[in-house]
């Protein structure tokens, strides 16, 4: 390799392969021209670039200051997505994706609300590179739910424009945040949330958390936490907000828990977690996330929607929290039974669950064998119910 260019072959002058050509050319696997201050196939893919070493690799090429890019549509037909900071190019790749989820959600396909803020927030993306980014970023991660199967890996379009987004997310959420930019921001902030939720380390139960630990273990818990960090940054249910057709959702989503007592929580998941009528969130951890989880455990499943799934999410905190963490048996059996049920409605927690779930199966049959009460919920015990994921 270090010799090729120099040599000569029988059949002529081997061509010279590009020495000093930037880094974003060598990322993307094309021949660099080498043209200063920017190459030409830097200039028409939208990016910065770095023949220098304080340029990131794939750094958006920044607008004029003062500038507002809306929708740029040259000669050559291609579409830009800029504001004042930042802008990026659609191929034609990404434009099909515009398209083909305009006008539907993407979180949960078949609400109509979300069908609404989904339209308005692809239109809001022209204006918002870090929101368009993170919804190319879920529009490739759902496509790879639907044509994909157990053992996918996330792929480098999907990653490119998750850390794209990300990027500019965490410069935005370091200024002064506008009214203009608020429903952009919890936008971008939930597709994050999906994105990480939808995106496991491992993708085979024997490798996952809890069987196997990682930095990176309950990284969805805390993005679910850091974006509910955001709710009275930008209230998303201000005036004008185009959230606003939620209400009834995040109304369900932030409705209290009961505050004692054991009603609607069947038998024997009291039994398990040791909860009697005087139980309180005070003295028992597992109060809250019992409760949570009950709720959606008798729904069937087109009505186990965002409302009660986040209730179970919004439970997993202080004492619970620790022993999930922990992987104490019964706060992993909470989360084995939130997963199994919601998993099969909610198609980027299901990503997720189909490998954890096996996976907190199995180690609770490898670490917990005694625990009778717990086996009795897993497959094959006397309370198990079907589950789309076996152990």
């Amino acid at each position: 390799m270090a010799l090729s260019g120099q040599r000569q072959g029988q059949q002529g002058t081997i061509r010279r392969r590009s020495r000093s050509g930037c880094r974003n050319c060598k990322l993307r696997k094309v021949k660099c021209d080498e043209g200063k201050p920017q190459c030409h196939r830097c200039r028409s893919y939208g990016v910065s670039c770095n023949f220098v070493s304080n340029i990131p690799d794939l750094q958006p090429i920044a607008a004029d200051p003062g500038q507002s890019l809306m929708v740029q549509r040259p000669l050559s037909n291609a579409v830009w997505t800029a504001d004042a900071s930042a802008s990026y190019q659609l191929n034609a790749r990404c434009q099909d994706f515009v398209t083909r989820y305009l006008g539907r959600s993407l979180i949960t396909p078949d609400d109509p609300n979300m069908i609404q803020v989904n339209r308005k927030l692809l239109e809001l993306a022209f204006a918002d590179p870090c929101l368009m980014h993170a919804s190319l970023a879920v529009a490739l991660t759902y496509d790879r739910h639907l044509n994909g199967s157990l053992g996918d890996r996330s792929t480098l379009e999907e990653c490119y424009h998750w850390a794209q987004s990300t990027v500019l997310f965490n410069k935005r959420l370091g200024q002064p945040i506008a009214a203009k930019d608020k429903d952009a921001i919890w936008g971008t902030a939930a597709a994050l949330l999906i994105l990480t939720f939808a995106s496991p380390e491992a993708y085979i139960p024997e490798q996952a958390w809890p069987l196997k630990s990682s930095d990176s273990d309950l990284s969805w818990l805390s993005m679910s936490k850091g974006k509910m960090s955001l709710w009275h940054m930008v209230n998303p249910l201000r005036p004008g907000s185009l959230f606003r057709v939620m209400a009834v959702t995040f109304a369900h989503m932030l409705s209290p828990l009961p505050e004692v007592g054991i009603d609607g929580i069947p038998k024997a998941l009291a039994t398990v977690c040791n909860l009697r009528d005087t139980s309180t969130a005070e003295n028992n951890p597992y109060f809250h996330a019992a409760h949570a989880v009950s709720q959606v455990l008798d729904l069937s499943d087109s009505d186990v929607t965002m409302g009660p799934t986040q209730l179970f999410l919004r439970s997993i905190q202080g004492p619970f929290e620790e022993l999930l963490r922990n992987k104490n048996p019964t706060a992993l059996l909470l989360l084995y039974l939130w997963y199994r049920k919601v998993g099969r409605s909610i198609w980027w927690i299901e990503l997720r669950a189909r490998v954890e779930c096996p996976s907190i199966c199995l180690y609770l049959r490898l670490y917990h064998a005694d625990n009778s009460a717990v086996q009795a919920f897993l497959p094959g015990g006397a309370l198990a119910q079907v589950s789309p994921w076996s152990c």
